[in-house]
């Protein structure tokens, strides 16, 4: 079998558990796989790193930013060579240039666009176990570029993809997914699988088990997932096309507090504005979630978006330069708040959903902002210090608990 294995930062945070990976690893490659070891920096290095680049430069470009954030795989992953050799396995380790994974060009959220797999599969076929950095990858001009946080899940799923292995196991401090943050609910159920649509979901809406976009490369390629703990040997959560959830209509609670609500106010009430403020942020590469649309006065109307905290800035630029476009009266920032979803298949046949878990929120004394839905996700914006006493109200009222 070949077999990708992730490792997040927490799984290989100092040379005790850099030790406890390579064994783990090891098991593997002696029971006759062949293994490929992706990581990410240890601990908290790219926070680190993040607090030093702006230390030095408070808008520090976004290429010089990638240079600095991809050392961070780069010691992981020859810690981890070192730790292996000491253990007497052969191995070794590769970063994104030395594999070749092409991405485009965005600096700080690229994507990849193919694997040079040939590199790897000699070192294999030499029985060697292939470390890769996570994360990163180069692009065009040979430039490093990084995937965004988390982006190590990616650089796992699309290796598997490209590999066609047998296997695509992600390792984490939690041992699989459950039905909301256990650090917010302590009585939070593991979910022994979830289908790809619901993972998708929820870690797009703030679960940090998975990044998003390995979901979506799992899903195009059909690479089933196995999420566990690197700390312990218990069953995992499998990630596949389609789950029994044991007839639960709810599968998960998740919050996201990495958000900001944006109001343009009073702006004409006339076909084609939307467009105008939404291609306007596009083409500035920003993305924007929750969209509300609300009737003014004198003709007028407003528009409210959420967008990342981290795009604040850049969002703000884009209105303020285009207000006589965009014909509003002004602009308002609202960055203490959070989205807060439910998510699970069985809602599209259950009616009520939507009215208990508001139900829920109101029980709590909790105000909703705004409100969006989808086939298999109801998310409400509330204020931030709200947001987990919002997951719990919400977690007990559709009785997901142990």
């Amino acid at each position: 079998m070949l077999i990708v294995k992730k490792f997040g930062g927490s799984s290989v945070a100092d040379k005790d558990r850099i030790y406890n990976v390579a064994r783990r690893c090891i098991e593997d490659y002696q029971a006759g796989n062949d293994v490929v070891v992706v990581l990410s920096a240890m601990g908290k290095t790219t926070d680190k790193l993040i607090d030093l680049a702006h230390s030095i430069n408070s808008h520090a470009p976004k290429r010089e930013m990638d240079m600095l954030l991809a050392v961070g795989e780069q010691i992981s992953v020859a810690c981890m060579g070192m730790a292996m050799h000491e253990l007497g396995v052969p191995s070794v380790s590769l970063n994104a240039f030395q594999v070749q994974m092409h991405t485009n060009s965005t600096y700080g959220a690229a994507k990849l666009k193919r694997i040079d797999t040939e590199r790897i599969r000699n070192e294999l076929a030499m029985r060697k176990i292939v470390i890769i950095t996570g994360f990163q990858g180069v692009n065009k001009f040979d430039d490093v570029t990084t995937l965004g946080r988390g982006g190590s899940d990616t650089t796992a799923v699309a290796l598997a993809a490209a590999l066609h292995a047998d296997a695509c196991e992600i390792y984490t401090d939690v041992d699989g997914v459950y039905t909301a943050d256990p650090r917010i609910v302590p009585n939070a159920r593991k979910l022994p699988e979830v289908s790809y649509s619901e993972m998708l979901e929820m870690a797009s809406l703030g679960a940090k088990v998975l990044h998003n976009r390995s979901v979506e490369l799992a899903k195009k390629y059909g690479v089933q997932l196995v999420v566990r703990s690197s700390l312990n040997y218990n069953e995992g959560t499998v990630v596949k096309e389609s789950a029994k959830m044991e007839k639960m209509i709810v599968s998960g609670v998740a919050s996201d507090k990495n958000v900001a609500r944006i109001s343009v106010m009073g702006v004409s009430n006339e076909p084609g504005i939307a467009f105008k403020v939404f291609n306007c942020l596009a083409k500035n590469k920003i993305n924007v979630d929750i969209i509300l649309q609300s009737v003014g006065r004198g003709g007028t109307k407003d528009i409210a978006f959420t967008v990342a905290k981290n795009d604040v800035e850049a969002t703000v630029e884009v209105i303020k330069e285009n207000m006589d476009v965009f014909t509003a009266e002004s602009y308002e920032v609202e960055e203490d708040v959070a989205k807060v979803s439910i998510i699970g298949a069985g809602m599209t046949s259950n009616p009520g959903v939507a009215a208990k878990m508001f139900e829920a929120l109101s029980t709590g004394g909790i105000n909703i902002k705004m409100i969006s839905t989808s086939e298999i996700r109801i998310t409400v914006v509330v204020d931030a210090y709200n947001a987990d006493r919002a997951v719990r109200y919400i977690h007990d009222a559709f009785a997901l608990a142990e």
